[in-house]
């Protein structure tokens, strides 16, 4: 069996990728032969190398959709599967089994317009990553996609020696979505009467050059407890969810989100991370967040500034609760897991 798979945004090395370059080593763990559409053959190394990723049986090969139509077409019919990362167009695919993936809840793109109607005609299965992405996707092109959770390297954390750490993860950017790390240290401020001891942490990634936001921020974590953390490793962001005793997150914060739907947290990779690590998440209520954490089970909501303090309040002051939600977010996080997502896509390609 033949798997081709195709993803535009490949070199950004982001989430979408790591659901795309999963597909292919499930595929591969199956004895599927995969290729991947990339006219860099080096790419294959610098996945494995961020992703953590085993791609050794994946090949990657010249791109054909950049073919003109007639001989990509020739070209597809030798797939039994393919597999496509949309940017928002709907392609023309021609293998036996055709999987379109949206990562992304596009919106007012004219998703049906005849054209594309035709092209679904094609398609045998559209992939969505959360139902959140779902709702936006069914509406716009007039599909009935499927939801096949982001797959999360949840074995890779686990908790260790507790201490009076908040911790947030997400990139430090002014891109499509704002984490919202400002929003994080106000409440901070607020709270530091009350966290004497307390310690927040903002880690993840810095964009080439940074720029004024970025500045902002370290000007606003000024004289208090808070450590921005840059382009942490891998090996030192473990040991952060190992120890931090609560995970915050406030993407999308003052957004519409069905406005703006683009501008949230579509799933919430690490969030699950932190919950695997045995972190007692404290997240927005927007976008993917709520279908991760079940509100007083595994996890909290909340929906204003106010709610974020009261809610972290109400964990940090009843250690049993804590220790309860710690223990119900661990296990809440396996069902994110690869070997999961490996056995729905094995499902799918039946």
């Amino acid at each position: 069996m033949k798997a081709g798979i195709f993803d535009p945004y490949l070199d950004t090395l982001g989430g979408g990728e790591r659901y795309s370059m999963t597909v292919a080593y499930c595929l591969a763990k199956k004895g599927w032969q995969v290729e991947v559409f990339w006219d860099d053959r080096g790419m294959g190394k610098r996945l494995e190398e961020r992703l953590g990723i085993d791609l050794r049986k994946i090949k990657f090969v010249p791109n054909i959709f950049k073919e003109k139509f007639f001989k990509k077409q020739q070209l597809m019919k030798r797939y039994d599967l393919l597999f496509f990362l949309s940017d928002g167009s709907i392609p023309f695919l021609f293998a036996k089994k055709n999987l379109l993936h949206f990562q992304v809840p596009f919106h007012d793109v004219g998703g049906k317009k005849p054209l594309n109607r035709i092209k679904l005609r094609k398609i045998d299965a559209v992939i969505c990553n959360s139902r959140f992405t779902k709702k936006f996707i069914d509406k716009e092109y007039g599909v009935k996609s499927k939801v096949i959770y982001p797959p999360v390297a949840v074995k890779e954390f686990k908790p260790g020696e507790k201490k009076n750490i908040i911790l947030s993860v997400g990139r430090f950017s002014r891109l499509m979505q704002s984490k919202r790390q400002d929003v994080l240290i106000d409440v901070f401020r607020q709270m530091s009467e009350e966290l004497k001891d307390w310690q927040l942490i903002l880690a993840g990634g810095t964009d080439v050059g940074k720029d004024e936001a970025f500045d902002k921020l370290k000007k606003k974590a000024k004289n208090l407890p808070v450590k921005i953390i840059e382009n942490s490793p891998f090996s030192e962001l473990k040991k952060l969810y190992a120890q931090a005793k609560i995970f915050w997150t406030a993407a999308g914060f003052g957004v519409d989100e069905n406005q703006k739907p683009e501008r949230v947290e579509q799933f919430g990779i690490v969030t699950v991370e932190a919950m695997a690590a045995g972190c007692v998440p404290v997240v927005i209520n927007k976008g993917g967040q709520p279908e991760i954490v079940n509100h007083n089970q595994n996890g909290l909501l909340w929906n204003s500034q106010k709610e974020l303090i009261k809610q972290t309040l109400k964990v940090i002051k009843d250690e049993k609760l804590r220790e309860r939600l710690a223990q119900a977010a661990q296990k809440r996080a396996q069902d994110f897991s690869q070997a999961h997502f490996c056995q729905e896509i094995k499902e799918l390609t039946r």
